[in-house]
């Protein structure tokens, strides 16, 4: 029998005696017990949230297409010629009744049906997008010109989804960066996941003639999460090579290094974003945009 070995929990970072647990990514059964709850806890609050933001957006969309189909004689001087443009203002004119002349007042009314919520460049064809969950949130990309358009809980298919808003407003980009599974793996579905991500690669080749998928960081929310997470960067790695896209290598350069993320164990720390933003401004500038 092995001696009792001097072991270390990840999550409450208490000490404990084990005679079968050698691992640095050792979690105690009470941790375990409490993180499970409490990620399903932030996942239902996450999905909640774009949930309310979605239904706002639509019955302000009903509201927007019911007014344009009205008889009321209102007639816009400038005309919108893309598919719910953001940044772009409508000047309405109302005429009077019973009026000779035309007193007008002009109203000014901002767009706020577009999927991006940060104003893209004038030319988004010139310009990068990285596109994920909330890994992305403080992903900082000067130069070359990128977009960083972050889906807090966000998956694969709500990825696809904002995808194919841009893809039917025509929108082009330079390259195509995807950040996503971390929401994924959380679902134990892993040919769903990985048919999923095909599917949002896909549609970007559409968009971009460079798509480039950055894998996931190491998470240290429990053994499970870790190696699924694990399971899908090393396929993701592989796949990416034999379909000529671009991958990131994020685990090898978070690997070993918990100050890299925050408490959580899951979201990059300042320093870690720093590092996920240098990663990705490298696979960007590989070939000047």
């Amino acid at each position: 029998i092995a001696p009792p070995s001097i072991v270390i929990c990840t999550a409450c970072h208490m000490y404990s005696l084990s005679i079968s647990v050698g691992d640095e990514r050792f979690t105690c059964d009470k941790s375990r017990e409490i993180v499970r709850p409490t990620e399903k806890i932030s996942e239902l609050d996450t999905r909640i949230q774009i949930l309310i933001e979605d239904s706002k957006n639509v019955r302000a969309l009903h509201m927007a297409l019911d007014a344009s189909n009205s008889r009321s004689p209102v007639h816009c001087s400038v005309p919108v010629t893309g598919p719910l443009q953001q940044g772009n203002w409508v000047t309405v004119r109302r005429h009077s009744r019973g009026s000779k002349h035309h007193s007008s007042v002009p109203i000014k009314i901002l767009n706020r049906f577009s999927p991006l919520s940060e104003a893209p460049t004038e030319k988004p064809d010139e310009s990068a997008l990285v596109i994920g969950d909330s890994i992305v949130r403080n992903v900082k990309i000067e130069a070359p010109a990128t977009i960083v358009q972050c889906l807090p809980g966000a998956r694969a298919p709500d990825i696809l989804a904002n995808l194919k808003v841009l893809a039917n407003a025509k929108r082009k980009y330079s390259k195509i960066v995807i950040h996503v599974g971390a929401n994924d793996v959380r679902l134990r579905q892993s040919e769903i996941t990985k048919n999923n991500i095909k599917a949002v690669c896909e549609l970007a080749s559409m968009m971009s003639d460079t798509v480039i998928c950055s894998g996931s960081p190491p998470a240290y929310r429990g053994d499970e999460m870790h190696s699924r997470l694990s399971s899908l960067s090393g396929w993701m790695s592989k796949w990416c090579l034999d379909n000529n896209i671009g991958f990131i290598d994020n685990w090898t350069s978070f690997c070993g290094r918990p100050d890299l993320l925050k408490r959580d164990g899951l979201h990059p720390s300042w320093g870690g974003a720093a590092l996920l933003s240098r990663n990705m401004k490298q696979m960007l500038m590989i070939n000047p945009l």
